[in-house]
C-alpha cells in the first residue's frame, strides 16, 4: 500500500523523508480490505496493495489521477461512478454502494464499496476515503457471520465453544435446554460442574482435537448431567471442529468447537429392541433345548440357565408344599456362578418371613420387584441374608408359578450390585421364562416324579 508521493512540510524529516507518511503508508499495507482515497478535486491520493491485488493497478498508476475514469472503470459508468463516490463527501455517516470496475487486464469485476467523507481541520469536506472488496468476498464473509449467527440461535442442535481450559465460552439456546442450564450460567464453569458422570471421556475428546484435530466421524458420548430435579443419563452424539485464529502465520488453537444432539431416546429404543431380540433368541433355543430332556424338572432347569444370560445372576425355585409353605427344589450355587441344579435331598421348606417378597408374589399372583434400601455392602448382605438369598443378591424379581389356574409356586431372580435393579419389562420377561417353567413343573407333577425334589 502506498500513500501519495507528495507530503506535506510538517511531515517531512531529515532528507526529504516523511516518517508520518511512513507510518501511514505501512498501516494502509497492512490491511486486507482495498482502500483508496480522493481530495475534493476527485483526485486519488491513497491505493494500497489489496487494491492493487484486486484490480492489478499499482499505486504509482493510480494515485495522482482523477476518479476512476478512462482505466478503473468503463467510460459510459465512470460519470455515475463518480457521481456516487464524491456524494459521499456532502454526506453523514458510510454509504455502501457496487460497481463494476475494470483489472488492468481488461477483465471486470464486481466490489462493494463502503465510503465516507474526510474532512479537513477547517471542519470543511476535503476528500472521500473508500474500502472496497470484491461481491464474492464480501458474501462469503457475510454468509460465515451469518451462519454462525444462525448456529447459535436458530440450530435444532447444541452448539457449545469450549476454550483450550476446556471452559463454555459461547452456547447457543439448543445446547442450553439440552444440558439443562441456561446460556449464561454454563459460560467459564469447568465441565464437571455440570456433568457427573461422563466428563472425563468429554475433556479427554475435547483435548484431543485442540492437539490432533477433530476425529473423522461423530462419536456418542453418554454422560450424567447436573439439574434441579436430580440427574439425568443421557446419550450425545457430538462432533467436534478445532479453532484456530486465522490472523496468526501459524495456526493458534482458540478452543473447541463442540456440536452435539441428544439421542438418548434413539439408543434406549434401539437398546430395547436388541435386548428383545436376544431374550426372544433365549426362549427359543431354550425350547430347542428342554424338548430333548426325558425329566420335565431338567427341561425347567434348562430354561432357567438360558433365561440367566444377560438377565439375573441366581435364579430359585420354590413349590408350593402342604399348607401353602413354599419349598426350595432348585436353584443356582450361592457361591460362584454355575447352572441350576436340584436341591439335593428333595425339597426343604424355606422359612420365609411375612411379608417376603416370594410370599406377596403368590398372594398377588403377579411379579414383585424388591431392592437392597441401603447401597452400604454389610447392610445389603444383610438384607439378603434376612430374606435366605444369597449374600451378594441386591436385587430380585419374584415371579409366580401358574398352569392350568393353579399357583405352583415361585420363580425368584437375584441380580448382584454390578447389575442394575430390574424393571417392568424385566418383569414381563421373566413371567414369560415363568410360564414355560410352570408348564415343565406341572408335567413333573402329573407324572409323579415331583415327589424326588
Amino acid at each position: 500500500m502506498s500513500a501519495s508521493r507528495s507530503e506535506t512540510a510538517q511531515d517531512a524529516g531529515p532528507g526529504g523523508e516523511s516518517p508520518g507518511g511512513d507510518l501511514l503508508a505501512a498501516l494502509l499495507d497492512g490491511m486486507d480490505a482495498a482502500l483508496c482515497a480522493f481530495d475534493a478535486d476527485g483526485a486519488v491520493t491513497h491505493w494500497n496493495r489489496e487494491a492493487e491485488r484486486i484490480l492489478g493497478w499499482t499505486a504509482e498508476e493510480a494515485v495522482g489521477r482523477r476518479g476512476f475514469d478512462g482505466w478503473a472503470v468503463r467510460s459510459e459508468d465512470a460519470e455515475d461512478v463518480h457521481g456516487r463516490l464524491m456524494g459521499v463527501m456532502h454526506a453523514h455517516g458510510r454509504q455502501v454502494h457496487e460497481f463494476a470496475l475494470l483489472r488492468k487486464d481488461g477483465g471486470r469485476v464486481l466490489v462493494r464499496t463502503q465510503s465516507a467523507g474526510v474532512r479537513g481541520a477547517d471542519g470543511r469536506p476535503a476528500g472521500v476515503y473508500c474500502a472496497f472488496s470484491e461481491v464474492h468476498a464480501q458474501i462469503d464473509l457475510e454468509r460465515s457471520i451469518a451462519l454462525s449467527e444462525a448456529l447459535f440461535e436458530d440450530a435444532a442442535w447444541g452448539v457449545v465453544l469450549v476454550d483450550v481450559d476446556l471452559r463454555p465460552t459461547v452456547v447457543n439456546g439448543h445446547a442450553a435446554r439440552a444440558l439443562g442450564a441456561g446460556r449464561t450460567g454454563l459460560l467459564g464453569r469447568p465441565l464437571g460442574d455440570l456433568i457427573t458422570q461422563g466428563v472425563e471421556e468429554l475433556e479427554s475428546a475435547l483435548q484431543y482435537v485442540l492437539a490432533e484435530g477433530p476425529p473423522r466421524a461423530p462419536a456418542e458420548v453418554w454422560v450424567t448431567l447436573k439439574t434441579n430435579d436430580g440427574e439425568r443419563r443421557r446419550c450425545l452424539r457430538s462432533a467436534f471442529v478445532r479453532l484456530a485464529s486465522p490472523l496468526a502465520e501459524e495456526p493458534v488453537p482458540l478452543g473447541v468447537g463442540w456440536m452435539f444432539q441428544d439421542v438418548t431416546d434413539e439408543r434406549l429404543a434401539q437398546q430395547d429392541a436388541d435386548r428383545l431380540r436376544f431374550r426372544f433368541s433365549q426362549l427359543h433355543r431354550a425350547g430347542v433345548a428342554a424338548a430333548e430332556f426325558e425329566d420335565p424338572m431338567e427341561a425347567a432347569a434348562c430354561y432357567l440357565d438360558f433365561a440367566l444370560a444377560g438377565f439375573a445372576d441366581h435364579a430359585l425355585v420354590d413349590l408350593c408344599g402342604p399348607g401353602e409353605r413354599l419349598r426350595r427344589v432348585a436353584s443356582t450355587p450361592a457361591g460362584t456362578p454355575g447352572p441350576v441344579t436340584a436341591v439335593v435331598g428333595g425339597g426343604i421348606p424355606v422359612r420365609y418371613r411375612a411379608g417376603h417378597p416370594a410370599l406377596q408374589a403368590v398372594d398377588r399372583t403377579g411379579p414383585v420387584r424388591a431392592g437392597a434400601p441401603v447401597a452400604a455392602p454389610e447392610a445389603a448382605e444383610a438384607w439378603a441374608a434376612d430374606r435366605c438369598w444369597p449374600r451378594d443378591a441386591v436385587y430380585a424379581l419374584c415371579v409366580v408359578l401358574r398352569s392350568r389356574g393353579l399357583t405352583l409356586g415361585v420363580l425368584t431372580f437375584l441380580r448382584s450390585a454390578a447389575r442394575p435393579a430390574f424393571e417392568r419389562p424385566d418383569a414381563a420377561y421373566g413371567e414369560s421364562v415363568a410360564a414355560r417353567v410352570a408348564a415343565a413343573v406341572d408335567l413333573a407333577v402329573a407324572l409323579g416324579q415331583n415327589q424326588q425334589y
